[in-house]
């Protein structure tokens, strides 16, 4: 499992709140493997693009876990969604930290390829997909660190904290040792 991530990079933003009011190049979804609408950050999501998300997500023809596809935003503020699949927690023994780690890489390639310089990332697992909060905020805020590091075109990282106890873990990992 990834470490605390060291110094904060200053594009690397916390907020609490609802991902579909930001007005970033793009938002990330928690969303499940059909990629069609379901509950929590992905149902509000849907919920506030409208019917032509759906649509669009139709043709796409699911994801795997791990991985993460690309759709227009349509009625939401950010012009872009990525759907990233989080892996469902199954105890720690299934590879759930690695394919975490993956859907921030895989949601990271995606605004990198569309160039994109805004991205928010919900707490991707962590609902309905159980995935442990103070974990899945270690692994997330140190991919994003570390592709920072590299990564001179993403110029605003937002964690997007439905609640604070969330905020608090993501507060908590992104501070320094």
């Amino acid at each position: 499992m990834p470490v605390r991530a060291a110094t904060p990079d200053p594009r690397i933003v916390r907020r609490r709140g609802d991902i579909t009011t930001l007005a970033v190049d793009v938002i990330v979804n928690a969303a499940n493997s059909s990629l069609l609408s379901g509950g929590g950050v992905d149902g509000a999501i849907h919920d506030a693009a409208g019917p032509e998300l759906l649509r669009e997500c139709q043709t796409l023809g699911g994801c795997p876990t791990g991985e993460a596809r690309i759709t227009r935003g349509y009625r939401l503020p950010a012009r872009y969604v990525i759907h990233a699949v989080g892996p469902v927690w199954r105890g720690g023994n299934a590879r759930e930290d690695a394919l975490l780690a993956s859907c921030y890489r895989s949601s990271r390639r995606l605004a990198v390829e569309y160039e994109l310089r805004s991205i928010a990332f919900p707490a991707i697992s962590t609902g309905i997909f159980r995935f442990p909060v103070d974990r899945a905020a270690r692994i997330a805020t140190a991919e994003v660190t570390g592709f920072l590091l590299g990564e001179q075109r993403l110029e605003r990282v937002v964690f997007c904290c439905f609640d604070a106890a969330t905020m608090a873990h993501y507060r908590q990992a992104l501070e320094p040792d």
